[in-house]
């Protein structure tokens, strides 16, 4: 149901979803806040989701708009080099086509 909510918000366009792990690591609460603040901001970011617990940032983004060089380069720009674990396209549903 998020998914088909996302895509209706971008006009039904094809997403990408890459999972990234950040370098220095994340240890707080701050840590998350601070990605999620300034990764939202960028063209083309849908959504931003990390985790402390397994060390990840999943950032959803429209391949249209932006690629995973430059979601990268803004992580490095707030002080996190990264790498990519995962780089796929949003899976569709019947109910969301």
């Amino acid at each position: 149901m998020m998914i088909g909510a996302m895509l209706m918000m971008v006009g039904g366009k094809d997403l990408r979803i890459v999972v990234m792990t950040p370098t220095p690591q994340m240890h707080c609460q701050n840590c998350e806040n601070k990605i999620k603040g300034q990764m939202r901001f960028e063209a083309g970011v849908v959504k931003v989701e990390t985790s402390v617990e397994h060390q990840t940032v999943t950032i959803t983004y429209n391949p249209k708009k932006t690629n995973v060089e430059q979601l990268q380069a803004a992580m490095k720009r707030i002080g996190y080099d990264t790498k990519v674990t995962s780089d796929r396209k949003v899976e569709r549903t019947k109910k969301n086509k």
